[in-house]
């Protein structure tokens, strides 16, 4: 492989690693950058290759969450098992059907998102404690189940989804919800890495380099909406969203 092509995909995934740590979405930055600069790899190989950078810009993000935001880990435990196997089922789908079905259908969701959370200028900035613990694990459930397959089976804007079911569905603010959807996160990315290794599907040439630079993005991104709080975190969830809305729309009118 050439260089400058890793030089690329390094600087690629800094940038997916630091905006993947404050709201999610890094995958829509270093996902159509690696398909772009390798196109004759296939979309499997490509995803699969890329879990490995954002498994470990997660794990860097997380731990700097998890020396200042308080988290629900009895809640967190139920939802990683979910999410872990539930994103091994979505890779294991990808290897054998295309996923591009789904982008029409989250085009119009996200721009449901996007006018609300716009709109409604103190969403997650506070914590809502209306939930009982039932109600409470029945959504955490659904959502790690959905947004697990989701994260398998196609990927970029996992950690903006699961940011969005913590803060609109569970009731969290920004913080802890980014905090908490770190946790989650890393629970899909590695049921996808288990996946695409029992297939042979990663590629470690670049797949480590990017690694190291995604760590970094992530470690300072996680630092910086720390240190914001959750007015910052909105702003660049907004932010994404929109990014995310163009990479969508142009999927599925454009392309």
């Amino acid at each position: 492989m050439e260089t400058y092509i890793i030089v690329l995909l390094c600087i690629a995934s800094f940038f997916a690693g630091f905006v993947d740590a404050i709201v999610g979405g890094g995958g829509l930055i270093q996902t159509p950058v690696a398909m772009i600069l390798m196109p004759n790899l296939s979309v499997a190989s490509i995803i699969g290759s890329l879990k490995i950078p954002a498994f470990s810009g997660t794990s860097f993000a997380a731990f700097q969450y998890l020396k200042k935001v308080q988290l629900n880990w009895k809640l967190l435990s139920l939802m990683a098992i979910l999410a872990f196997g539930s994103a091994f089922c979505g890779s294991a789908l990808l290897n054998v059907v295309s996923n591009d079905f789904m982008k029409p259908l989250l085009f119009f969701i996200l721009i449901g998102l996007a006018v609300y959370t716009f709109k409604k200028k103190n969403f997650g900035q506070h914590q809502d404690k209306s939930h009982s613990n039932r109600q409470q694990i029945l959504y955490a459930v659904i959502i790690s189940v959905l947004v697990g397959f989701y994260d398998g089976f196609i990927g970029p804007g996992t950690g903006s989804f699961l940011v969005l079911g913590f803060v609109s569905v569970l009731g969290f603010d920004f913080l802890h919800a980014s905090a908490n959807a770190k946790m989650v996160n890393l629970a899909t990315n590695f049921g996808s890495i288990c996946l695409f290794v029992m297939k042979g599907k990663i590629i470690w040439a670049f797949a480590i380099p990017m690694a190291f630079c995604n760590a970094l993005g992530g470690w300072i991104g996680a630092k910086l909406a720390i240190k914001k709080g959750n007015a910052f975190i909105r702003k660049f969830f907004l932010f994404v969203v929109i990014l995310t809305l163009l990479r969508f729309g142009y999927d599925v009118f454009l392309k």
